[in-house]
C-alpha cells in the first residue's frame, strides 16, 4: 500500500463507465468514498456494492461522494451497474495504473492460492484530497455500517 492517512490521494485519471473523466484532481471539492474491488458480479464485490447502494443516502447527506473502482471496463461496469441500479459510478481501471498508484495491487492469498489481485480496500478522502480513512479489512457484507460506524455516523 503505497497510501497513508493525512497524504493527499495519488494522481490518477480514468474513465468512468459513460466514458467520463476521473481524476484526483476532479474528486477535489467533495468528501469521497474510493472503494477498490477486485472483480465486477462476483459474490464479495456484489455484496460490497449492494451495501454501500443501501445506505448511499447516509453518505450523500454528509457531502460523500462514491466511486467504485477495479480493473474492469467500462462496459462492464456499465452492465454490473444496470444490473444492481447502483446509484454511484464505478471507474474502470484495466491497465491498472490507479490500482498501481495506490499499490493496491499485488501480491496476495486468494482460497489458499498464492496470486496476484486487487487489494480490497476503502479510501475516505476530504474536500483536498487528503486521505482520512483506510478500511483494508472490507467487511463485504456490511460496508456500509462499517464506514458509517468508523465515519461517526
Amino acid at each position: 500500500m503505497n497510501i497513508k492517512v493525512g497524504q493527499s490521494i495519488p494522481a490518477f485519471s480514468t474513465t468512468d463507465e459513460n466514458g467520463n473523466t476521473v481524476s484526483s484532481e476532479s474528486l477535489k471539492g467533495s468528501k469521497t468514498i474510493l472503494f477498490f474491488y477486485p472483480k465486477d458480479d462476483s459474490p464479495g464485490c456484489t455484496k460490497e456494492a449492494c451495501s454501500l447502494r443501501d445506505h448511499y443516502s447516509k453518505f450523500t447527506k454528509r457531502g460523500y461522494k462514491i466511486y467504485g473502482i477495479s480493473p474492469d471496463t467500462e462496459k462492464k461496469h456499465k452492465k454490473f451497474i444496470e444490473k444492481f441500479e447502483f446509484p454511484f459510478s464505478l471507474l474502470a481501471d484495466p491497465d491498472k495504473e490507479v490500482l498501481n498508484a495506490f499499490g493496491l495491487y499485488g501480491p496476495k492469498k486468494f482460497m489458499g492460492k498464492d496470486v496476484i489481485g486487487v487489494y480490497r480496500t476503502t479510501v475516505v478522502t476530504d474536500e483536498n484530497g487528503i486521505i482520512t480513512h483506510i478500511v483494508d479489512k472490507v467487511r463485504t457484507d456490511d460496508h456500509a455500517d462499517q464506514l458509517a460506524e468508523l465515519l461517526g455516523f
